[in-house]
């Protein structure tokens, strides 16, 4: 569905966290597009209460055109919480809330309601501790929608990092750097480049999954037996890939320029880097959904929620790739 001005779906996350603060304090800005904050209200005029900010809401209506707002207003889709929130303090009864407000967004996007999702920091720990298996946002996302393979994609304006593997344990990261895993993420990878971010021939790099990408097999037999065989076939169907390289050398300013995403075997190989060089302005990406999700960068920081000191940087960056991604869409489509 292609609009003038984008329709995107923003969901705060968790209640007793920083998102409601960032939705608010980002609400102070107009927006030029619309911006629909799925959510309790009565949360949000609670959270604006504290703050100190102006609350202006509209409750959304799905059948008037898409509109920017003006400074202080906020547009949104009510669900009730059901359990009083208090800033900085967890409680799990508000976990099928957060789930909630996530599941009407996915159908939301799914329905061409909105033109895409964007969604703040949700506590895990909490959501497991509701008794609800919860492994993230990117697991969660693939599920609701039967996406078979998708990719975690975190980029700054400098760099974009992907993952092979994401939220397990490391001990159990071996096991799970297979050749047909390898083989879905990399053409996943390759096409979500092409297809959310426009770039025609997406140059690839790749790290290892040992020191030194395995040393010739003194470090480890990944590389030799999965990875190198793995990324040559992918080759032969032209996707454009170099490594398995030694993931201490690879993100340096030089090799950075001259690739287009850095592929990580593990979540803590690659996101230290890049959220080094870019915290407080990355966006977390899903590449592989039938929709457009972009996240925030960040946890909750209970410790700021209410405090006014909130930054809303990654919102605001996940918010402008979230509505370049709908565009360069609409682009395709039209060309088409």
């Amino acid at each position: 569905m292609s609009r003038k001005i984008p329709r995107i779906a923003l969901t705060p996350g968790e209640p007793a966290g920083i998102g409601p603060d960032l939705c608010l304090l980002l609400a102070q800005q107009r927006q030029a597009v619309e911006l629909v904050v799925i959510c309790d209200p009565e949360l949000l005029q609670q959270r604006a209460t504290v703050l100190g900010l102006p609350f202006h809401p509209r409750m959304f209506d799905a059948h008037t055109a898409p509109q920017g707002s003006a400074a202080g207003e906020v547009c949104i889709l009510p669900v009730a919480s059901g359990t009083p929130t208090q800033c900085g303090v967890l409680d799990s009864r508000n976990a099928h809330y957060v789930l909630k407000t996530l599941d009407h967004a996915i159908e939301g996007c799914q329905s061409g309601t909105f033109d895409a999702l964007v969604t703040g920091p949700v506590h895990k720990g909490i959501i497991n501790d509701a008794g609800i298996a919860f492994s993230g946002h990117t697991e969660y996302l693939a599920h609701a929608t039967g996406a078979a393979t998708v990719v975690m994609l975190l980029a700054t304006d400098e760099l974009r990092v992907a993952l092979v593997t994401t939220h397990v344990p490391l001990r159990k990261v071996s096991a799970l750097i297979t050749a047909d895993r390898l083989q879905r993420i990399i053409r996943t990878l390759h096409a979500g480049l092409q297809q959310r971010f426009g770039i025609a021939h997406p140059h690839i790099k790749v790290c290892g999954l040992n020191p030194h990408a395995g040393e010739g097999g003194h470090l480890g037999h990944e590389e030799i037996e999965t990875i190198i065989p793995t990324l040559q076939g992918l080759r032969d169907e032209g996707i454009d890939l170099d490594g398995p390289l030694p993931a201490d050398t690879v993100f340096n300013i030089r090799s950075i320029a001259d690739s287009d995403a850095i592929l990580a075997m593990y979540h803590d190989q690659g996101l230290p880097v890049l959220k080094h060089s870019g915290f407080g302005r990355a966006v977390n990406i899903t590449l592989g959904l039938p929709l457009i999700r972009t996240s925030v960068d960040h946890g909750t920081a209970l410790d700021l929620a209410g405090t006014g000191k909130a930054d809303t940087g990654s919102l605001q960056t996940a918010i402008r790739y979230a509505t370049e991604m709908v565009r360069q869409s609409s682009a395709q489509v039209t060309s088409g």
